[in-house]
C-alpha cells in the first residue's frame, strides 16, 4: 500500500552532509543483544550472495502478479525455500506461502513479506521495467508493475533466509517466513488465517511477528517506532441500479450515471461535517464505472469506495453516512426499495500498532548495522493501511513490529527535498524506483531484526498489549 505522506518520513528527517538524522532513542529502555561481531557476520555474508539477490529481483520485478494471481512468485519462493532446508506449505489463502525452520529450543518468530504488485503501467525506463499486462476478473486488461516495492520485500526475505539457513549455530527457535498474496487488495493476509494458517499446517503459535516496507526515503534509513502507525481501512463498492436507454430518450430511463456523481460528491460531506476534526478519516472514491458508448444509459453504475481510520466509531460513521447517501438518492431518482444500492465490503484491517518494547530494541540492534543516524524511532502516524498484522489471526498477545527500509537514491532523495518537492516519487507511482542498493541493505535489516530476537543469548521479549 501506499504508507507514507510529507508529514510522515520526511518531517522527522533533517538533512545533514549527503545524510540524515533520526530523532534518535532517548527514551528507549530495550538493549539489542545482537553482537557487532554478529553484524559484521551478516553484512559478509549479504556481500557474498548480493549478485544472486539483484538477479532474483530482477526477474520478479520483470513478472509482476497482482493479488491472488502470484503463481509464479510464490513458486520462485517455495523452490528456494525447500533448498534451503525449509519445510514449505504452499496453497494457503490462494497462492501464500509457509516456510518452517525448526532450530531448537527458543522462541517462534513469523516473518511476512507480501507478493503482489499494481495495476499501474511502469515508467521507470530501466532496463528490466515491467511491460506486463494481464486479464481481469471484469475482462478488462491492465498493465501490471511492482510500484511498492514487493518485489524487493520478497528478495529480502529470500536472501535472510538463506543467512538462517546457513548460521544456524548462531540462533535457536523457530522461523516461520509468510509469502503473502494480496496486500494491495486488504485480503490477503485474512485468507491465509482463514485457511487455516494457524490451525490446519502444524504451526506452532507465534511469539514475533515482523514485517519490512520499503519506502521512497534514502537506502541506508530504517524506521523502527512504536504505536499505532498505520489507519484501518476499508474497501467498499456500492453498485447503483437504474433503468437503462437511449440517449436521446432520459425521460425513459433511471440514470445510475447521475446518482453515481451526485453520491461521490455528497460523501464529501461525510468528513467534512460528520466527523470531529480532531479526528484521522479519510473517504477516496477510487473509481467510477458505468456504461459503455456515449449514446446509452447504462443500468448500473459501480462506485468503489476506500476508507482510512482510527477510531472504529469514525469508521461506523462513514459507512452509516455512505449507505445513508447513496439509498436517499436512489429513493430521489424514483428507485424501490428492491433496487437500492447493493453494497460490498471488500478488503478489511484494524489499525497497524507496533509494539513499543520491540520497536524499541529493534532501532537499538539496527543502530549497528546503519548507524544511529540512520534510525528513525519517533515517527507519527500515517493513513496508509497494511494488512500484515492480521496474520495474528487468533494469537492477540504476539509482539508485532513493521520496519520501514529506505529505498530511493540518497542523491535523488536530496534533490527532491532541496527542491521542496518531499520524496521523489510516492508507492503506486508509475516512477517508484527501488534503488539497487537498497537490495543488500534490505536483505541486512532483515537478518539482523530477525537475528535480534532468535539469537542464542537473547532473552524472550515480554510481550506487551497493543495500545489501541
Amino acid at each position: 500500500m501506499g504508507i507514507w505522506n510529507r508529514t510522515g518520513i520526511a518531517a522527522t528527517m533533517l538533512l545533514v552532509g549527503s545524510s540524515f538524522v533520526g530523532t534518535g532513542h532517548a527514551n528507549a529502555q530495550q538493549q539489542s543483544h545482537i553482537s557487532a561481531e554478529m553484524v559484521e557476520q551478516v553484512r559478509a555474508s549479504v556481500k557474498e550472495d548480493a549478485s544472486r539477490l539483484e538477479t532474483i529481483f530482477k526477474d520478479i520485478h520483470q513478472h509482476p502478479e497482482l493479488g491472488f494471481m502470484e503463481t509464479r512468485t510464490a513458486d520462485i519462493i517455495a523452490k528456494e525455500l525447500e533448498g534451503l532446508g525449509f519445510e514449505v506449505k504452499t496453497g494457503i489463502g490462494g497462492t501464500g506461502v509457509v516456510g518452517i525452520m525448526k532450530n531448537g529450543d527458543g522462541p517462534v518468530l513469523a516473518y511476512r513479506a507480501d507478493m503482489d504488485a499494481n495495476a499501474v503501467e511502469e515508467a521507470t525506463g530501466l532496463p528490466y521495467a515491467s511491460k506486463v499486462r494481464v486479464e481481469r476478473e471484469d475482462g478488462t486488461v491492465s498493465p501490471v508493475a511492482h510500484m511498492c516495492g514487493h518485489d524487493a520485500h520478497v528478495t529480502w526475505m529470500l536472501g535472510m533466509a538463506k543467512i538462517m539457513a546457513e548460521k544456524k549455530d548462531s540462533w535457536s527457535g523457530t522461523l516461520i517466513l509468510i509469502a503473502q498474496p494480496a496486500e494491495e487488495l486488504i485480503l490477503g493476509a485474512q485468507a491465509m488465517v482463514d485457511d487455516g494458517l494457524w490451525t490446519d499446517h502444524g504451526l506452532p503459535t507465534p511469539d514475533y511477528l515482523i514485517g519490512l516496507h520499503t519506502a521512497p526515503g534514502p537506502v541506508g534509513m530504517v524506521v523502527s517506532s512504536g504505536g499505532p502507525k498505520m489507519a484501518g481501512t476499508d474497501q467498499i463498492d456500492v453498485l447503483f441500479k437504474g433503468v437503462g436507454g437511449h440517449g436521446s430518450m432520459p425521460q425513459m430511463t433511471k440514470d445510475p450515471v447521475i446518482m453515481a456523481a451526485y453520491a461521490v460528491t455528497q460523501y464529501q460531506a461525510i468528513v467534512a461535517r460528520t466527523i470531529e476534526p480532531q479526528q484521522t478519516a479519510v473517504l477516496t472514491v477510487g473509481s467510477i464505472q458505468a456504461g459503455v458508448d456515449n449514446n446509452v444509459i447504462p443500468a448500473s453504475a459501480l462506485v468503489k469506495v476506500n476508507l482510512r481510520w482510527y477510531d472504529a466509531k469514525v469508521r461506523e460513521r462513514m459507512i452509516a453516512g455512505i449507505k445513508s447517501i447513496s439509498d436517499g438518492i436512489a429513493r430521489t431518482y424514483g428507485m424501490p426499495e428492491d433496487m437500492l444500492p447493493e453494497y460490498t465490503m471488500k478488503g478489511y484491517s484494524t489499525p497497524l500498532v507496533n509494539d513499543d518494547e520491540m520497536a524499541e530494541r529493534h532501532a537499538e540492534a539496527l543502530a549497528k548495522l546503519v548507524g544511529k543516524e540512520g534510525v528513525v524511532s519517533q515517527l507519527p502516524a500515517a493513513t496508509g493501511s497494511e494488512d500484515v498484522h492480521l496474520l495474528k489471526g487468533p494469537n492477540e498477545d504476539v509482539a508485532f513490529n513493521y520496519l520501514i527500509v529506505g529505498v530511493a537514491d540518497p542523491e535523488v532523495f536530496r534533490a527532491s527535498m532541496e527542491a521542496g518537492k518531499g520524496f521523489p516519487y510516492s508507492a503506486h507511482n508509475p516512477n517508484f524506483i527501488v534503488d539497487l542498493r537498497a537490495i543488500p541493505v534490505g536483505t541486512e535489516v532483515a537478518t539482523v531484526a530477525t537475528l535480534e530476537l532468535l539469537g542464542k543469548g537473547s532473552p524472550l521479549l515480554k510481550v506487551t498489549k497493543a495500545k489501541k
